[in-house]
């Protein structure tokens, strides 16, 4: 890390795996003075059933539905505030993760309760817990029942088809449809040993956790999980989505089709991701906000799975100004795949990430994702990795990640908002703009024309 001061680690982190299978890890931080635990699941809305979108996230909601020893959902949660911690859970397209900061010496009691709800939950109240989780679908929706999540609707053009298209949280319809049996049985299929981690970071004492892991989980019976089905990557063109809403403002999101997360080149996309976004004096902040004045923010965000990935970029601005946007935003990271990033840029920006990097040391969040979904994903990294890793990267390494991720080939558009015909059509116009100069560039685009565009509606 040139021209800064790193200092040693004052942490260490050790992994057992009990005799089921249950990776347990331990990132000891003794200069802190509280503790996070957490249980990862190797589970997510692309292991749903066909038909039952979202079952992965209702049986999250549903394991906090009382247990044998804590019979309410008030019950949990008192038991975890009496440990100094707040018990929370969250579900994407390939993990499940249960989580709460704690007092440091009440670690083995935090094992003993969070054992009990993935191995003896109750699953009570299934009718209540659709009423809810359907309250928070239709956040997702418009007055008139269309999708109206960018994410959501990116996620169909990324992968029609596939189970990583459909949104996490499910459907109207498909939330309605679970019953008793489709989580039982989702719960034996998914939530065993060999498919989880449990951690813990902080200040306590590492022995305490593998003994109360033992105590508390080595009747887990493991399990063998079914394999995924990855989804065919077949997009030759851009592709475009446009939902109307009434809403004071368009919400765009341009998503790349990306890498999966042991690619080599995710290194390159995280500087890049920092380049366009990533501060007050990022690219297109500077462009969008302080130049022409259209956005209020604009963010970039890197998902990694197993066999595929995105690179998204999203910001809300007047429909009027949408055609500007595009044309801005694809200009940029044209710029990026054809010219080097100036050398005090390139440090710039790999100095902020490298103080990041030192900041996390003082997460315990942070620390037990990096080890904990680290280990569940194969992909457990020192933060010293990540810095010669990042410090190795040259202008040309950045170049050659950028023309590749930016193909228009793999440009996905989605457009929410109270847009008219006129603005599609300027939009479209952009995108097609964008793939002919590539082509005449030497690029791998196959569209030459708006007429090449594949536009869904």
């Amino acid at each position: 890390m040139k021209g800064t001061e790193v200092r040693q680690p004052m942490m260490c982190h050790r992994a057992r795996t009990l005799p089921n299978g249950l990776k347990v890890v331990a990132v000891q931080m003794p200069h802190l003075h509280s503790a996070e635990l957490a249980l990862y699941i190797k589970v997510g809305g692309r292991n749903d059933p066909p038909g039952k979108a979202g079952l992965a996230h209702f049986l999250e909601h549903m394991l906090f539905r009382g247990t044998e020893e804590f019979p309410t959902s008030l019950d949990i949660e008192t038991a975890f505030e009496t440990i100094g911690g707040s018990i929370n859970a969250s579900t994407d397209e390939e993990c499940t993760c249960f989580f709460s900061r704690l007092h440091p010496g009440e670690v083995p009691r935090g094992v003993e309760i969070l054992s009990s709800m993935l191995l003896r939950p109750l699953l009570a109240d299934l009718e209540i817990e659709k009423r809810i989780i359907t309250e928070e679908a239709l956040d997702d929706l418009s007055e008139k029942g269309d999708d109206v999540n960018p994410h959501n609707l990116a996620s169909r053009l990324l992968w029609p088809g596939h189970p990583l298209g459909e949104p996490t949280i499910g459907t109207l319809e498909t939330i309605a449809s679970f019953t008793s049996e489709d989580l039982r049985r989702h719960l034996e299929t998914y939530y065993r040993p060999g498919n989880g981690v449990l951690v813990v970071a902080g200040n306590f004492e590492p022995e305490l956790l593998f003994a109360a892991a033992e105590s508390h989980f080595s009747s887990w019976l493991p399990g063998r999980v079914p394999e995924i089905s990855p989804p065919r990557e077949e997009q030759q063109d851009p592709r475009a989505t446009f939902v109307a809403d009434a809403d004071s403002q368009a919400h765009l999101q341009l998503s790349f089709r990306s890498v999966c997360r042991h690619d080599p080149r995710i290194m390159s996309l995280r500087l890049l991701r920092r380049i366009l976004c990533g501060s007050g004096c990022a690219r297109l902040h500077m462009n969008l906000r302080e130049r022409l004045g259209i956005v209020y923010s604009v963010d970039a965000n890197i998902a990694a799975y197993e066999e595929t990935g995105y690179f998204s970029i999203e910001l809300s601005t007047g429909a009027e100004n949408l055609a500007t946007a595009v044309a801005e935003t694809l200009a940029e990271v044209t710029r990026l795949a054809k010219g080097p990033v100036p050398p005090q840029e390139l440090e710039r920006v790999r100095r902020s990430y490298f103080y990041e990097l030192e900041y996390s040391r003082d997460s315990c969040y942070e620390m037990q994702v990096r080890y904990g979904w680290g280990e569940l994903m194969g992909l457990v990294r020192q933060i010293e990795e990540d810095v010669a890793e990042a410090s190795a990267l040259t202008s040309e390494d950045l170049m050659a990640a950028a023309r590749e991720l930016f193909r228009p080939a793999s440009l996905n558009v989605v457009v929410v908002g109270a847009w008219q015909e006129q603005e599609r059509g300027a939009v479209m116009e952009k995108v097609a703009a964008y793939a002919a100069a590539w082509q005449e560039a030497g690029g791998r685009s196959a569209v030459s024309s708006r007429d090449g565009l594949a536009v869904i509606t």
